[in-house]
């Protein structure tokens, strides 16, 4: 039912995605309120990015930064996808005394949210709107392919993405790399999320019986819709590894995620998690 309802929302046009959320939440959103470091919680018609509790993900994201890429209070961390402040609320616990916080989103709502409701009350949490084209989410700006990251270079020790390179296609998920090893500093580490898959799990994840299947096969990567390009997107582990080397990155761990039904479902994130190092 969820595989009908995800391609019926595709089809759609993109501002309409947006209202129909905002609608169909509405109710929920008029009587429930949540708060955590002060910050009020965005309603959940406002949520156009991820799944599950948006508390309990932001601190998973949080524990999973602490865990993989040894975030401390004192980190500079660049979240690539900011969306509407999920990781950024969790990060509200961790980032205090010199550490720095920078987001960036295509989606100007989210940003506005972030900048009212989290940089008003922690100052040192700032976040930049880019207008970047992406079937998915932003119909207006440059192609994520060209787009150079407004920092400078080696700013950063922690870059993360989650669930972003899910929504992006090859040409735009190498330039991304190359822009992250530019912005990070010699230790620097990145962690983002990936739908990965080799050969022992092609046959399953093509299938259109599979819950969450990549019908639409490309040259090492596969599609879950080919109209919607950037609606979600698998990488063969091969092709990762070519775009790794090719910005001078190193995989150091692959955390496996539970959307291929290959590990059980854990602690572990439903996406697939990868740490790379400069």
């Amino acid at each position: 039912m969820k595989k009908h309802i995800r391609k019926i929302y595709y089809a759609l046009p993109l501002n309409l995605r947006y209202a129909l959320r905002r609608a169909f939440y509405l109710p929920t959103d008029l009587f429930n309120k949540q708060y955590y470091n002060g910050i009020e919680l965005p309603p959940k018609g406002m949520i156009y990015t991820g799944g599950g509790d948006f508390l309990l993900q932001a601190k998973k994201h949080t524990k999973y930064l602490q865990d993989f890429v040894g975030l401390d209070s004192n980190s500079k961390v660049l979240d690539i996808g900011s969306g509407i402040g999920r990781s950024a609320i969790g990060l509200t616990d961790v980032l205090k005394d010199k550490g720095e916080y920078y987001g960036f989103d295509i989606v100007d709502t989210g940003v506005n949210w972030c900048n009212n409701n989290i940089s008003s009350k922690f100052p040192n949490f700032l976040f930049k709107h880019i207008e970047i084209i992406n079937d998915l989410y932003s119909d207006d700006g440059i192609e994520g392919k060209d787009f150079v990251f407004p920092y400078p270079d080696s700013k950063f020790d922690i870059a993360f993405l989650m669930s972003v390179f899910t929504h992006m296609q090859v040409e735009e998920i190498s330039n991304y790399l190359k822009e992250i090893n530019r912005v990070l500093n010699d230790n620097g580490k990145c962690m983002a999320t990936f739908f990965l898959y080799d050969d022992k799990i092609e046959e399953k994840i093509s299938n259109p019986k599979f819950r969450f299947s990549f019908q639409y096969k490309y040259n090492n990567y596969r599609l879950m819709n080919n109209k919607v390009k950037n609606a979600n997107i698998a990488l063969s582990k091969t092709l990762l590894n070519e775009l790794a080397n090719k910005n001078n990155l190193k995989i150091e761990r692959i955390i496996d995620g539970f959307w291929s039904e290959e590990v059980e479902i854990t602690n572990n994130d439903f996406q697939d998690i990868v740490i790379f190092s400069k």
